[in-house]
């Protein structure tokens, strides 16, 4: 689970402590920012694998800074660690990019579960607020398909990759599942994306679980 960490939090003792217990998972903290325009600016600089955010930070907010983020360099996991249970933050999270979405009063042995699940390529997050996004986005389908917005057929090679999504796995796993070249599973993800109107992996993940059997 070693990856580079940069954490982005106001509070400078919480922040140490994330920063020992990841730490102690063997784990590398790369960087410390106090508000979203540090992190924007320390993710340029130190280019880690994966940034905690805070969502209520000065200057600039963690849902701001994930945007910027995401759209300047998208191969930056994002994931929000925050107090925040309110399903608008939450929508809003995944939609700015985020990989994952964590509530701060999680247990130690949960939050290491969640960050091992990202590193499978698996979004970070709890049962509870993945079934609320399913039905946030099962309800904007539905409306969706009641505007008959011309929404293009998957193939049935994107159906196939589509369900290993929604059994978990990597797209390393669906490669060898399929007998494909991991980049021509990247490529039928991103057709799958545009196609459904999807934004991430994370809200392939979620459709997908709705949609699939």
């Amino acid at each position: 689970m070693a990856r580079r960490i940069l954490l982005a939090d106001d509070h400078a003792l919480f922040r140490d402590g994330v920063a020992s217990l990841l730490t102690a998972w063997g784990m590398e903290v790369v960087g410390q920012a106090s508000n979203g325009r540090e992190a924007l600016e320390k993710a340029r600089a130190l280019n880690p694998d994966l940034i905690i955010m805070d969502i209520h930070m000065p200057h600039l907010n963690g849902l701001e800074a994930t945007r910027l983020i995401k759209t300047e360099m998208p191969e930056i996991d994002v994931v929000i660690l925050t107090v925040s249970d309110d399903e608008e933050s939450l929508f809003e999270a995944v939609k700015s990019g985020a990989q994952g979405y964590i509530l701060k009063n999680i247990p130690g042995d949960e939050f290491a579960r969640l960050l091992n699940n990202l590193a499978k390529g698996e979004p970070a997050m709890s049962q509870g607020l993945a079934k609320r996004l399913l039905i946030e986005f099962a309800r904007q389908r539905s409306q969706a398909q009641n505007r008959d917005d011309g929404i293009e057929p998957l193939t049935a090679r994107e159906q196939q990759v589509l369900e290993q999504v929604a059994q978990g796995h990597t797209n390393r796993e669906i490669a060898g599942i399929l007998f494909l070249a991991e980049d021509t599973v990247k490529y039928h993800l991103k057709n799958i994306m545009q196609k459904l109107h999807l934004r991430n992996r994370a809200e392939v993940v979620a459709w997908a679980v709705r949609h699939t059997p």
